[in-house]
């Protein structure tokens, strides 16, 4: 089955992303205008949900449906409450996050977020390389006790530009998406094995997209497969990713669990980011993009999401 993909809102200018589904409506971010839409798929229109988020970036629902961000702006992550702003980890042994990216909950609660450096995604104090306070991008995590943060732990010592985060259905798998916009950098899917001790195995290649732009965010269906927003086209004004071609063009790829390539479904603009299900039976498929869209496919496959449970 074909995705027709057609374009509910936008173009709003700058990226979108951060798409996460509640069960009625679809919440994203508008990064650089800090914002935070909630879009109604009835009525097809969106509104300011929240304002002053901090270029926030990624976020994700945890299975009580609170909802968590990673505040690049400001090197946090947060939960957000209904009137007001709950700081989940700002610093790593006793230095600043980098720009925290994308985030993803496993089975206990913690918060598992990418900390990449991309120069200039965090604001203007992000363009100067001297305002990085750590020598490593990792993938970190918060441990949660009780519902409140405790430790913030490194989980990644090989990562340069870890991005797009995602757990397993069995929670026994990471998956990273290794995105460098630099030459030397790799653009790769990674998949880390969970050890019983809550750390991570070596991880396995699972698909290596070369010079093309690879994974940005991605999602699970109730079958193990992942969805994963990535490509781009030559036309794209290619900013500091000169070297990356546009190869098979903007499209959502749909990998196994293991890594196979089973389907890829191309997207009418540019540089899909993020993408999410929703609606009734979470068949519906929303694909947030870099120049500002919000996109929408009813699709053959059902998402599987912590919140609400599918």
């Amino acid at each position: 089955m074909s995705w027709d993909f057609e374009i509910v809102l936008g173009p709003l200018g700058g990226t979108t992303e951060g798409p996460a589904w509640d069960g009625e409506s679809l919440f994203f971010t508008h990064v650089s205008e800090s914002k935070i839409y909630k879009f109604d798929p009835i009525t097809n229109e969106a509104e300011v949900f929240r304002r002053n988020t901090n270029l926030a970036n990624g976020m994700s629902f945890d299975a009580e449906g609170n909802l968590y961000a990673c505040e690049g702006g400001a090197r946090r992550v947060v939960r957000y409450n209904q009137e007001s702003t709950e700081v989940i980890a700002d610093s790593i042994y006793g230095k600043k996050l980098n720009i925290p990216n994308d985030i993803a909950i496993d089975a206990e609660g913690n918060v598992w977020f990418t900390d990449p450096f991309y120069e200039g995604a965090g604001g203007e104090w992000s363009k100067d390389r001297s305002n990085k306070e750590t020598n490593y991008d990792s993938v970190c995590r918060v441990d949660m006790l009780d519902g409140q943060p405790s430790a913030v732990t490194r989980m990644t010592e090989d990562t340069t530009r870890p991005n797009g985060l995602l757990f397993s259905s069995d929670f026994k798998t990471l998956y990273v998406a290794q995105s460098g916009t630099l030459p030397e950098e790799k653009r790769q899917l990674w998949a880390y094995p969970v050890k019983s001790d809550g750390t991570l195995g070596p991880y396995e290649i699972i698909h290596d997209f070369g010079r093309y732009r690879g994974v940005d965010g991605m999602v699970l269906d109730t079958e193990g497969n992942i969805i994963a927003a990535a490509g781009l086209s030559n036309n794209w004004e290619q900013k500091d990713m000169d070297f990356v071609v546009g190869g098979p063009g903007p499209m959502l790829y749909v990998f196994s669990s293991s890594g196979e390539l089973l389907e890829t479904h191309p997207t009418p603009v540019d540089r899909p980011a993020n993408c999410t299900f929703g609606g009734e039976d979470l068949s519906v498929l929303y694909v947030t993009t870099g120049e500002g869209y919000l996109l929408r496919a009813f699709t053959d496959r059902q998402g599987r999401l912590n919140y609400p449970k599918s």
